[in-house]
């Protein structure tokens, strides 16, 4: 079994067994992998902040019918799942340490932000959104943790617009105090041919945006996904252990997580505590 149909199989059992209905794409017609309100796909409802990050994101997830995020293989409703919670408890220093971007007991981090966009240079009309973004005190050497997650993207047939374009090798200035992944960026401009899980353009990108907005060493990146017991899921891996070769040679601060990782970890850590929320996602996403 392949590795998006592993976790298409797997998320369909789930609803399955919670008595969840599904639609297709276009409700009678596809495969019926969306929920048939988005509430269902769910741990909680959307709060009312961050239902407006995603309608002033560009991924459109709210929009349609069914709209993205009612797709049960659908990254923001994973990110949503994971990390809405401790905002709404306003225990957002909780999740932050589960994902090893800062030492347990640290309470630096104060707001969970979904869809944020970084700009990396005046000459973009757009900027990359960023899954989800961990704001710290502002007196904090570190100002956010950006987490970008992967649910089944990975594992998709790669689109030949993957790469690079070369509007960004062309601006000087972004590339200050990077010179391995401006390196890097060269061999991934116009096209993409060595990369086929990662998505490393999209990575350099929000390397970019955030290195704009708070300095080389103000930020930690997270790349947080979804792994599969096969071949594509190894070989996802080694293509996340090469790209964070090259940012630790630019002193970027790049981490790397599986969702099945921070999940066990939060197991760990809350066993008596949350228990409607780990049941949740353990039962989903284990």
């Amino acid at each position: 079994m392949n590795a998006r149909e592993y976790i298409l199989t797997k998320q369909q059992i789930w609803a399955k067994s919670n008595n969840i209905p599904l639609i297709g794409s276009k409700g009678e017609r596809g495969r019926k992998v969306y929920t048939t309100n988005l509430d269902h796909n769910l741990l909680e409802p959307l709060t009312i902040q961050t239902h407006q990050c995603f309608q002033a994101g560009d991924g459109n997830e709210l929009s349609g019918n069914p709209a993205k995020m009612q797709a049960l293989h659908s990254s923001s409703a994973i990110a949503v799942n994971v990390f809405q919670y401790w905002q709404t408890i306003n225990q957002v220093p909780a999740i932050a340490s589960a994902c090893k971007l800062c030492n347990p007991g640290n309470q630096t981090s104060q707001e969970i932000i979904f869809e944020e966009k970084f700009p990396i240079h005046e000459s973009f009309t757009t900027a990359p959104n960023i899954d989800v973004v961990i704001h710290n005190q502002p007196d904090n050497n570190i100002k956010v943790f950006a987490i970008e997650c992967k649910f089944s993207e990975a594992y998709s047939v790669r689109n030949d617009n993957h790469g690079l374009k070369e509007k960004y090798l062309q601006i000087d200035e972004i590339w200050n105090g990077i010179p391995a992944l401006h390196t890097f960026a060269k061999s991934i401009s116009p096209d993409d041919t060595a990369y086929h899980h990662l998505h490393p353009a999209q990575l350099v990108k929000h390397i970019l945006g955030l290195k704009t907005k708070f300095g080389k060493n103000g930020f930690r990146l997270l790349y947080l996904w979804y792994d599969v017991p096969n071949d594509e899921g190894y070989q996802h891996r080694q293509e996340i252990k090469q790209f964070s070769v090259m940012c630790k040679q630019d002193g970027i601060l790049f981490h790397t997580f599986s969702y099945q990782g921070l999940i066990m970890r939060l197991v760990k850590t809350y066993e008596s505590e949350h228990q409607e929320y780990l049941y949740f996602i353990g039962n989903r996403y284990l």
